[in-house]
């Protein structure tokens, strides 16, 4: 009896403990990681963020960008830190993927990057040539199948590779599948009807809608973007199995307390104002903040999507 008055004692003082350092934190300036380079919607996003916690906390918050090695050189730097105080801000759907295309990963995703709060969600487009003359999802459908093997398509790597080429598998479309490395030139291929399809982030066509370059046919978002309010989602369209919210946010290292986490989740939700969303929702995101437990559902949901995709698509993972 008297061992098991300890134990309860001794996991008393541990919650007490563990309690007290998530109501001091930060005590020390803190570090965001993001996979992307300076000016990317997600850099706009964690920037804006990082200078308003700054003041609140009384603590420097600075913006670390490594890009490169599809996401894993950020990824890297962050469970290298194994630091409380060091952040991945990073879009769920960057490592989500990472076991269809890597045969072997440096990190264990359920145990090094705990979630700590989704602040955004990426607002991902499905975009055609403004020559060509289709004005909708289905009406692209129909020219798709009117015309087996002349059409083709591109898409961004991970989430929207996944969603599209898996779509028109599952539609029995043949369309062929240009590859990119650099998926940044496929929005004026697209404009110059080089490419007849595309998926990837509204952000990145945007401007060439603007200038009515290009036809922005649905957002794969549950709700229409802020930024581009006339283009109907893809449940809209009548096509849902194109839907994928794609949250992006805060993760945590191994270990981190889910009483900090939550902490930390709260205080981004105090620094949101109008402004500041007015700002990220520019750059083709919707701001959505969501704790530890509500993000860590929304990751296991677009896991559960793009494993049926892979399924489609016959990609199994390789671990």
């Amino acid at each position: 009896m008297a061992r098991l008055f300890l134990l309860i004692a001794l996991v008393a003082s541990w919650q007490g403990i563990a309690g007290a350092a998530a109501q001091n934190y930060p005590t020390r300036p803190v570090r965001f990681i993001l996979p992307f380079g300076p000016a990317s919607g997600a850099d706009i996003a964690a920037r804006l963020f990082a200078d308003r916690l700054a003041a609140r906390w009384g603590k420097a918050v600075t913006i670390e960008n490594r890009p490169g090695g599809d996401g894993l050189v950020a990824i890297g730097a962050f469970t290298g830190a194994n630091d409380d105080h060091t952040l991945l801000w990073c879009p769920a759907g960057t490592f989500v993927v990472h076991p269809y295309e890597h045969a072997k990963l440096p990190y264990d995703a359920e145990r090094d990057l705990l979630p700590v709060a989704s602040v955004s969600k990426i607002v991902l487009a499905v975009s055609t040539s403004a020559a060509l003359k289709a004005a909708s999802v289905a009406e692209i459908v129909a020219l798709a199948r009117a015309q087996p093997g002349k059409l083709n398509a591109a898409a961004a790597n991970g989430n929207s590779d996944f969603l599209l080429f898996g779509f028109l598998r599952s539609e029995g479309l043949q369309v062929a599948k240009v590859p990119y490395r650099d998926i940044m030139q496929a929005p004026n291929d697209l404009a110059e009807g080089r490419i007849d399809l595309l998926a990837t982030s509204l952000a990145v066509v945007q401007p060439h809608m603007q200038a009515g370059r290009i036809k922005v046919l649905a957002v794969t978002s549950r709700q229409r973007a802020p930024s581009a309010p006339d283009v109907p989602t893809v449940a809209e369209a009548g096509y849902p199995a194109l839907q994928l919210d794609s949250p992006i946010g805060l993760f945590g290292p191994r270990g981190m307390a889910l009483e900090l986490r939550e902490r930390i989740a709260d205080e981004l939700r105090a620094v949101v104002e109008p402004v500041m969303t007015a700002r990220i929702e520019a750059t083709g995101q919707i701001v959505a903040i969501r704790g530890p437990t509500e993000f860590a559902a929304e990751i296991q949901e677009l896991r559960a999507k793009l494993a049926a995709t892979a399924k489609t698509l016959g990609i199994t993972p390789s671990q």
